[in-house]
């Protein structure tokens, strides 16, 4: 893995700048308003109705949840929620927090918590984050503040979904405006306010100056925030280099070396909860997936790819070569018996050879993020005969693709919603939902009982089973943990947790 010298990404991003200084206004301290910068549109600014990472930060930024999970400490905290008790294995009693009002002034009561997870958890909610509430069958209104979860099986992962991917909509706003409405100028309770969505530009946010004194999240600092879409990484230093922009990631590791030498901005780096991974459709339609049935073409995919040069050369900064749909911080991400596909080109191409490939073949490979992994991995592919070719899209693009089942290959990263289980990673992949591509009954069977079992060492065991089989069967070839690099203004005072979610709630000026 070859990267660029310093001096030469230096000159680059110079000339990016000056060229556009010219046009962009400027943003920080002296406005106070915080502009930050990432290569994603979000799809749609409801958090249900949307996965980008893009969209958690801002879910997190204007959405309040029920409970709230120190991302230090890992403990659970009230927030919507000031107590909660479970009655049985499949019932929770929530206690809900009074005086608290959403950014339109509607009060905040049971009837938006019954609301909310009946609606999206109903057979005709459209949305894309089914599998972070799949496990509530409904919920009852108690009281006015209190309410009470009743669980389709007992979930003793609940908590952590209930204070990372749950938050909560405004019941009388939502059925007057709709989602289509919603989505346009959407209502929540949090420490932000959004007060405009700009389609293809981004979305800006003003400090909710209402917001309730005891939540755990502390009150907002920063006066306003603005969200803008920069696609390239390059046109994005060159905006936080000129001031136009305050804070940006997924910084190359060469051009975050360069920035380091500039006085005026801060460059933080560091392993996080993502990982990438390159799905491989065993059941897909198209023409190109047809070699991707054979178990030994799999297993060639994971030979032909050098995860530790990506993790140590091109992703760097921490990163680790992974094995497994999991990070291994997540409860249950148990890797000891999961097949650690070493790099082996020799291998790879024997097995070509034994599955009547000796010649290799053609296929496609689709990705909507960080198109050097993407190429890197390609180049990888076809040292050993698969020559695959890049489809780089955005992220709706790439998903109706998938699930329709004419994507062979896709290179993706996964976050978890930063929710420490693992759950929410294979969960989400191999249970046969819509992003399965294995759709293998035999894993679906133990990760159903692994997410439903109390018993804290009989999960384990399940889910050690489950990612067993999904290694040995080469389902997918999981690749590298991320490294997330942010820069900003060191104007800004800003702490990056392993999550991978910014909080910039809880950021300020220095």
């Amino acid at each position: 893995m070859r990267h660029l010298s310093t001096t030469l990404v230096q000159a680059s991003l110079v000339a990016a700048a000056l060229a556009a200084s010219a046009t962009v206004a400027q943003a920080g301290k002296s406005n106070d308003t915080l502009v930050y910068a990432s290569d994603n549109e979000v799809e749609n600014v409801s958090p249900y109705h949307n996965n980008m990472r893009e969209g958690v930060i801002l879910a997190n930024m204007a959405w309040d949840t029920l409970v709230y999970r120190d991302p230090k400490s890992g403990d659970y905290k009230p927030q919507l929620a000031t107590a909660w008790k479970w009655e049985s294995p499949t019932a929770l009693l929530v206690t809900l927090r009074q005086g608290v009002t959403f950014h339109n002034g509607d009060k905040f009561s049971a009837d938006d918590v019954v609301y909310t997870f009946n609606v999206v958890t109903g057979p005709d909610a459209k949305i894309a984050t089914r599998q972070n509430t799949d496990w509530i069958k409904n919920v009852d209104k108690v009281g006015e503040y209190q309410v009470r979860i009743n669980l389709k099986t007992p979930f003793p992962a609940a908590l952590d979904y209930l204070a990372g991917p749950t938050p909560i909509y405004p019941a009388a706003y939502f059925k007057k405006v709709g989602l289509e409405g919603y989505s346009k100028a959407p209502v929540g309770t949090g420490p932000y306010k959004i007060t405009a969505v700009l389609p293809g530009q981004g979305v800006t946010m003003a400090k909710n100056t209402a917001y309730f004194k005891d939540s755990p999240l502390g009150q907002p600092r920063i006066g306003a925030v603005r969200f803008v879409v920069i696609r390239d990484p390059e046109a994005r230093a060159a905006q936080l280099m000129t001031g136009a922009v305050d804070w940006i990631w997924r910084v190359p590791a060469d051009q975050a070396e360069s920035l380091k030498a500039t006085p005026s901005l801060t460059v933080l780096s560091g392993e996080t909860m993502r990982v990438g991974y390159v799905s491989i459709n065993a059941n897909g339609s198209a023409p190109e997936a047809a070699p991707l049935k054979d178990l030994r073409v799999r297993q060639a995919i994971n030979h032909a790819v050098n995860r530790k040069g990506l993790a140590d050369s091109l992703v760097r900064g921490g990163s680790q070569p992974v094995f497994a749909p999991c990070f291994r911080s997540q409860f249950g991400c148990d890797t000891d018996k999961v097949v650690k596909y070493d790099y082996n080109p020799a291998k790879a191409k024997a097995l070509l050879a034994e599955a009547g490939y000796a010649n290799g073949f053609d296929t496609d490979l689709w990705a909507y993020r960080e198109r050097e992994y993407a190429e890197a991995i390609i180049g990888d592919l076809r040292k050993v005969g698969i020559r695959a070719r890049l489809h780089f899209v955005q992220y709706p693009a790439l998903r109706t693709e998938l699930r329709s089942g004419r994507a062979p290959l896709t290179f993706q990263a996964w976050g978890s919603f930063g929710v420490n289980d693992a759950s929410a990673f294979v969960g989400n992949f191999f249970k046969g939902g819509p992003d399965d591509t294995a759709k293998d009954p035999q894993v679906i069977a133990l990760l159903q009982t692994a997410d439903a079992t109390v018993d804290k060492a009989e999960r384990k065991v399940k889910y050690a089973q489950a990612l067993q089989r999904i290694s040995t069967q080469a389902f997918w070839a999981p690749m590298f943990s991320y490294s997330t690099n942010y820069a900003f203004s060191s104007e800004l005072k800003f702490d990056a947790q392993p999550d991978e979610l910014p909080r910039f709630f809880q950021a300020s000026w220095k």
